[in-house]
């Protein structure tokens, strides 16, 4: 106790230079919190929107399917597995027809990727109950903004469409853009065309065919020859990578300011044994330990971080709420050339885990710090240090 009182009073009694080193320390604080809070807040709205519009709970993917080589939609597709058909009818599957085919905006060709999808699916967000058509020969299409601001097309437009069937006949048809939709996940938007399932299936002459199965939570899996399960792990594998990798940046840089605050209570503690040294040798001359004189002096740097801590609960915890209630805005056009789900702002999250965390992290590298130039007053002696003497 003694100890202690004699830290609080010496950490008091420095003043400024005391809350120039908390000032410092606290704004690293913050700044950890705030940044790993933007991270977490982020991996959780893209997770849930790429499952919401994308991925779902799970997927099904025919062999032959490799979502990165176009070359490869030609053959990857099969008929529907007799087994997978009680899911289908539950909607807890939803099957997906995949294939490439260009359309002629303005006369312009742009290839693009098809996408049949069941109109009456509620598994992904897609707005598919627009894929109504209003005669028996009109072909109703949704596209996402990003490709209606591309290719140049509004509601109502129709487009000439190309597409191979699977005897590899090239046929055309004008389609007509029933709706467009405004999602986060730019993976189901550029480029890529949303049609009627059993339309598309009849055009590429696949009948009961499909090349993936989109699952809900509900979906208990069933093998079946010739797809592959994916689960969640899979699908948002390149999701997390990314986010592990901004993660990684952000750690060298509020890397760099807490190393800046902590070099700052370093100097601040050997400045003080430096000044301090006839006080050193008295305390030891009324009979305190060398060790309880090097605890005390610890105490008092580590105490930099407790009033830190405290400081920046003060200050920053109305500017991190303020933060996540209106949200970090985000370019969109950086947005887009990212490729994966992100809205327009993000909107942080700070758990307890990373506060606690953030404290632990503080406390334990100033007393570390601390230590470190203390530790010489283990081995000074005390008519050297009365007589201001530095060894």
């Amino acid at each position: 106790m003694l100890v202690l009182k004699l830290a609080l009073k010496n950490l008091i009694g420095a003043g400024l230079r005391t809350w120039l080193n908390v000032a410092v320390l606290s704004f690293a604080f913050v700044i950890i919190v705030f940044y790993n809070g933007m991270m977490d807040g982020w991996n959780q709205q893209a997770r849930t929107d790429t499952i919401n519009w994308e991925v779902g709970h799970g997927q099904l993917w025919q062999e032959n399917y490799d979502p990165y080589d176009p070359f490869t939609l030609q053959d990857a597709h099969a008929p529907i597995p007799k087994n997978l058909q009680k899911s289908i009818d539950n909607k807890t599957l939803t099957p997906i027809l995949i294939n490439q085919g260009s359309i002629y905006p303005e006369g312009r060709m742009q290839n693009v990727i098809l996408k049949g999808i069941p109109a009456q699916q509620k598994i992904l967000e897609l707005p598919t109950n627009k894929l109504q058509a209003e005669t028996a020969e009109e072909i109703p299409a949704i596209i996402g903004k990003r490709m209606a601001n591309t290719a140049k097309l509004k509601e109502g437009d129709q487009v000439l469409l190309r597409w191979r069937d699977n005897n590899g006949t090239f046929d055309a048809q004008n389609i007509t853009i029933k709706h467009i939709f405004d999602s986060n996940a730019s993976s189901i938007d550029n480029g890529q065309i949303w049609l009627p399932l059993p339309q598309l299936q009849t055009m590429l002459t696949m009948p009961k065919e499909a090349t993936l199965f989109v699952a809900n939570k509900d979906y208990q899996h069933q093998a079946s020859k010739g797809w592959l399960h994916k689960d969640l792990g899979v699908l948002l594998a390149d999701l997390d990578g990314i986010i592990a990798s901004k993660k990684v940046s952000g750690i060298i840089l509020y890397g760099l300011l807490l190393i800046i605050a902590l070099l700052a209570i370093f100097d601040t503690q050997v400045l003080s044994i430096f000044k301090r040294q006839k006080e050193i040798g008295t305390y030891i001359a009324l009979g305190m330990t060398r060790w309880q004189v090097v605890n005390l002096f610890t105490l008092e740097g580590a105490a930099h971080s407790i009033l830190a801590t405290i400081v920046a609960f003060i200050w920053g915890t109305p500017f991190l709420l303020y933060l996540s209630s209106i949200g970090i805005p985000i370019n969109p056009t950086q947005a887009d050339s990212i490729g994966i789900a992100m809205a327009d702002k993000i909107i942080p999250i700070y758990g307890i885990g990373l506060i606690i965390t953030t404290i632990l992290l503080v406390v334990i590298s100033a007393t570390i710090v601390s230590f470190l130039p203390a530790r010489k007053i283990a081995y000074m002696k005390p008519t050297d240090a009365i007589k201001g003497k530095l060894q």
